[in-house]
């Protein structure tokens, strides 16, 4: 796959809505568990990621990536959001260590982490 059909405004466009989307529906289904089923929040908030990264797996690649769904590609969506959270963790260390307040640190983490997941869905995750 040429690198200028990977790596598009569209395909980035798509995937920042999809990603936008799967939070949106893990905080959704994290409030419902928590105050209409009355769950412990953090088993609430276990569930929900889980549901959203599947719905996030499973539009990323229909709409964002246009692959097939498979096993393999779920195995590799899963290793990535894995080393995306390891990323997350490490660099939002590193920034408070340095001094940073906690919100900005966290905003410059996320957009390091948003990057990492578009280019590994990019160029691993998401090819045939």
């Amino acid at each position: 796959m040429p690198i200028t059909k990977t790596l598009s405004a569209r395909s980035l466009f798509s995937f920042l809505v999809v990603g936008g989307s799967a939070t949106a529906l893990h905080y959704v289904l994290t409030l419902l568990f928590v105050y209409g089923a009355g769950m412990d929040v953090l088993a609430a908030s276990t569930i929900g990621y889980a549901l959203s990264a599947i719905a996030n797996y499973l539009l990323n690649a229909r709409l964002t990536f246009r692959t097939e769904v498979g096993y393999r590609g779920a195995l590799r969506f899963t290793v990535m959001a894995l080393m995306g959270w390891l990323l997350n963790y490490v660099l939002l260390r590193a920034l408070i260590a340095i001094g940073l307040a906690a919100a900005i640190a966290q905003v410059l983490t996320t957009l390091g982490v948003i990057t990492w997941n578009y280019l590994v869905s990019a160029f691993w995750t998401f090819r045939p």
